[in-house]
């Protein structure tokens, strides 16, 4: 009885207010953007998300793919880190971490300004490491992506993040990226 009283007394608790705090660089933002996870919606993205931001692999990772009115794309940890020896910014955006791909833990939250979501490739089980986040609604998005968080501070060093060019918005020149990303509680 008391172990039965154990597990609802854990599963009544509220789980840890994670969070990330990313500092940025580059020609167009610099600044700090904070961002709640929802570790109640998506506890597999966001568990992996902090074990890379936790391990550094996401520091000196640039935004590869910035496209006007819609979103700011980043997190590739295999082809992104500006600091690596070969990196190539014609590669960036197409890895991910040495960590397995995720399984889609889609929700009803809504893709609108401000909300952080895992990219992935055709598959919806292929989240790993790579994430955007929204500079405006974007609802034909539901159901379709992963959200895991969304921006409570730093918007407009969001906006700021040097854009892209075409349609796919790949970055071209000296992208902006995150210097730093830490977990906070």
């Amino acid at each position: 009885m008391r172990k039965l009283a154990a597990v609802f007394a854990l599963m009544a608790s509220p789980a840890l207010a994670t969070g990330l705090q990313i500092e940025v660089a580059g020609e167009g933002a610099n600044g700090t953007i904070t961002i709640d996870l929802f570790e109640d919606v998506a506890p597999g993205h966001v568990a992996q998300i902090t074990a890379l931001a936790e391990a550094g692999d996401y520091d000196n990772v640039v935004f590869h793919r910035v496209i006007e009115g819609f979103m700011a794309q980043t997190g590739d940890v295999q082809f992104g880190d500006a600091e690596a020896a070969d990196f190539d910014m014609r590669m960036a955006g197409r890895g991910g971490s040495d960590r397995g791909d995720l399984a889609a833990e889609f929700s009803d939250k809504p893709f609108d300004r401000g909300v952080v979501g895992m990219a992935r490739s055709q598959s919806p089980d292929s989240g790993n490491s790579q994430f955007f986040i929204m500079f405006a609604p974007g609802h034909f998005l539901n159901g379709q992506y992963t959200v895991v968080g969304e921006v409570t501070e730093g918007m407009e060093v969001v906006d700021a993040i040097k854009r892209g060019e075409g349609r796919n918005g790949e970055v071209t020149g000296a992208p902006d990226r995150m210097v730093s990303v830490t977990v906070t509680e």
